[in-house]
């Protein structure tokens, strides 16, 4: 039996790296540093010396997961490395033309985000959609613009054919060309996905090319530094992977990815079906939409302006976090989508003209201090009030000189209002316009900032129930400690009738088997045992005509470990005529079903997720009864209807469960603070949990217009 080792789950943000320790001996450790290429070890660093271990990084035996923005940042920022595209004469322009949407109906000048590849190449070589040659390969022109391109810079290479997905024959010999003549790395299309759709899948070639190259320098780095540890990086599919399989186009959700697995958790555990995770970090608001079973994820997402094929949770980012500049630009007050980022961050942090160059700036962070609503003992590091006053007196002289007068508090206040009305309409996207009805969710509420906003935020949406975990602040990161590992991989349905009665086809059944073989080798390679692995079969079903395709598990044999399925074609019609129901609010009987994919997830946990799910929590482990305990002190804060009163404020280490507090008041974290705000109360649950519940005449009063 190996001897316990230390434990990290880590998520690197825009703004702030959380990370959460458990050592050997089973003691919790948490830890919040600013962001940076060496945040990671930083934090890991901290967790050792406030645990009194001296054991060297380059012999620490430790298993250490990791969620990480690099990627997701060196696209937006368009800071990967040099990038040649290759593919079929004629045919390169496709990824410069794209689907030729306009993002604004309107606009007269379309402003496009840049391409990410510096290199167009061609070269003669093609099949049509029956895999018959069309088009000889030419060889040896292909090793001449793979030279010229790699003697000018290019340092990665995405190569994309026509109907590869299918038929890879010259896209594997063209890779064997690019890696003689010295490419350090080299993607095929169909490495990527094994669909049709030759844009798609061509974009997350050359995302991959961009961004891989870039990340496996980050976590080389970080093993380079970690050499006796054992690491795993979470994906935007919410499942962990070992360093082989970690790449740019899985990795732009990999933190977020994190928080949907914990919400979940949290829901679940609280007895609660559905919910609305509600991730408010430095840099921006990440909003899902989370059930019981099986994770919603999309297999086609656009990030960053780019067309990505892989499988990603269903989170939207708007541009609204802490660090989300507040601005009055001469007519309205605006947030975002700007932030100060870690460097120089907020005015608060008192960083003006630091390594970055450019100044701070007032930020939402900074309006919440203003207001009294974040508490500066508890941030990770002392915070200035003085810069942000200067600030706001500043904008009311703008104010004014534009005929608007308005106090410190009033400024604040409006900026406050605005960020929340920008999250309260993200939520709306992830769920009315999926048809779900928000008021019938729990909000959990998660992030450095979360706590200060998700009473404001849920009544704005009628929402009545809060659930926010005792490191709600770093929430993300205790989802990477509960995920599992993952896999997965699929076949194009190649235009194929879902049958209308009697078993599956034996096409789509062997297509399930390959792929449940593949994800066995590959899941038992990185440590799994056969018994642990749990296989996810699903279909992407649509009405012949149409383009949409509606991703639907297997309504026979979920999570089981048969690779086949025992659903009959008419379960599988009924499965998906209700999932279009509940999507479209109809479904048309009689119509053909088309399959436009086969699809296959595995997962498997190891011990560290199950000892995950006791992180944090133990509070209450006196026995439960109902009290109001005695605040540590009252403060000024400004709350919504009220204005500023003088609120008490708590500690999070003196409430236990079955405590209850009523609004307003301010609970102190060791990673952020909670904002009761009026008409809320709180009751700690027997895991430690804060439950913020509506008061009874408010959720009965209030009725909330989603139409908007």
């Amino acid at each position: 039996m190996t001897a316990p080792r230390w434990r990290f789950w880590i998520d690197r943000g825009g703004t702030f790296t959380d990370c959460l320790g458990v050592s050997p001996a089973g003691q919790h450790f948490v830890a919040k540093v600013i962001s940076s290429d060496r945040a990671p070890i930083e934090a890991i660093e901290r967790l050792l010396a406030e645990a009194g271990d001296e054991t060297p990084l380059a012999e620490l035996q430790a298993k250490v997961r990791l969620g990480t923005t690099v990627a997701t940042n060196a696209l937006l920022e368009r800071r990967g490395v040099a990038t040649a595209l290759l593919a079929p004469t004629g045919l390169s322009g496709v990824f410069d033309i794209g689907t030729q949407e306009r993002p604004e109906l309107f606009d007269l000048e379309i402003e496009r985000p840049a391409r990410l590849q510096t290199f167009r190449l061609e070269v003669a070589g093609r099949r049509d959609a029956q895999g018959q040659v069309v088009e000889a390969l030419d060889e040896a022109e292909a090793r001449r613009v793979l030279g010229e391109a790699r003697a000018a810079g290019a340092a990665s290479l995405a190569i994309a054919c026509i109907h590869a997905y299918a038929y890879p024959a010259e896209e594997v010999r063209l890779a064997e060309i690019a890696r003689e003549v010295g490419f350090d790395h080299v993607v095929c299309s169909h490495e990527m996905s094994r669909e049709s759709g030759f844009l798609s899948r061509g974009e997350t070639a050359i995302a991959d090319a961009y961004l891989t190259p870039l990340l496996r320098g980050h976590v080389e780095a970080l093993r380079a530094a970690l050499p006796a540890a054992e690491l795993r990086f979470m994906q935007s599919s919410g499942g962990l992977t070992d360093l082989e399989r970690f790449r740019g186009p899985s990795a732009l959700l990999s933190g977020p990815a994190g928080g949907v697995v914990a919400a979940r958790a949290v829901a679940e555990a609280a007895g609660h079906a559905h919910a609305i995770g509600f991730d408010m970090g430095g840099t921006s608001t990440d909003v899902s939409l989370v059930s019981a079973g099986p994770l919603d994820r999309a297999f086609e997402s656009e990030v960053g302006g780019v067309r990505v094929k892989a499988p990603m949770l269903r989170i939207h980012t708007v541009a609204a976090g802490g660090g989300s500049l507040c601005r009055f630009d001469g007519i309205r007050l605006t947030v975002g989508p700007e932030s100060a980022g870690s460097d120089p961050g907020p005015l608060c942090y008192a960083r003006d003209g630091s390594e970055s160059g450019v100044p701070a700036e007032l930020t939402v962070t900074d309006v919440n201090l203003a207001l009294g609503r974040v508490a500066q003992d508890r941030f990770p590091f002392a915070l200035s009030k003085e810069p942000v006053d200067e600030a706001l007196d500043r904008m009311a002289d703008e104010l004014a000189g534009a005929g608007f007068r308005r106090t410190r508090d009033e400024i604040a206040a409006g900026f406050f209002e605005i960020a929340n009305a920008s999250m309260a309409q993200a939520i709306i996207e992830v769920s009315v316009e999926r048809g779900a009805d928000p008021r019938e969710h729990v909000l959990v509420g998660f992030g450095g900032a979360g706590g200060q906003h998700v009473c404001a935020i849920a009544k704005r949406l009628g929402i009545r129930e809060i659930l926010l975990h005792p490191y709600a602040g770093l929430l993300s990161a205790y989802g990477i400690g509960l995920a599992a590992l993952s896999w997965d991989g699929e076949r194009d349905g190649r235009g194929a009738r879902l049958a209308t009665e009697g078993p599956l086809s034996a096409a789509i059944e062997t297509a399930w088997d390959l792929l449940g073989e593949e994800a066995t080798a590959v899941l038992e390679g990185e440590g799994l045992l056969h018994s642990q692995i749990q296989i996810e079969r699903s279909l992407d079903l649509g009405y012949v005509g149409t383009d949409t395709a509606l991703a639907i598990v297997d309504p026979g044999s979920s999570f089981s470990g048969s690779f086949s399925s025992r659903a009959s074609a008419d379960d599988w019609h009924a499965a998906f005529e209700a999932e279009h129901r509940q999507r479209f609010g109809y479904a048309r009987p009689g119509r053909v079903i088309e399959i436009k994919a086969i699809r296959l997830h595995a997962s498997g946990e190891e011990e560290s997720s199950a000892e995950a799910q006791s992180f944090g929590t133990g509070q209450g482990a006196r026995e439960a009864f109902h009290r109001e305990p005695a605040p540590l002190r009252s403060e000024s804060a400004w709350f919504p209807d009220i204005g500023r009163v003088t609120a008490p404020v708590y500690a999070r280490e003196a409430l236990a469960a079955g405590d209850r507090l009523s609004g307003p008041a301010l609970i102190l974290e060791a990673t952020g603070t909670v904002v009761l705000d009026p008409t809320f109360d709180l009751e700690v649950d027997a895991a430690g949990v804060f439950r913020l519940r509506a008061a009874v005449e408010q959720a009965q009063a209030r009725e909330v217009d989603l139409s908007e």
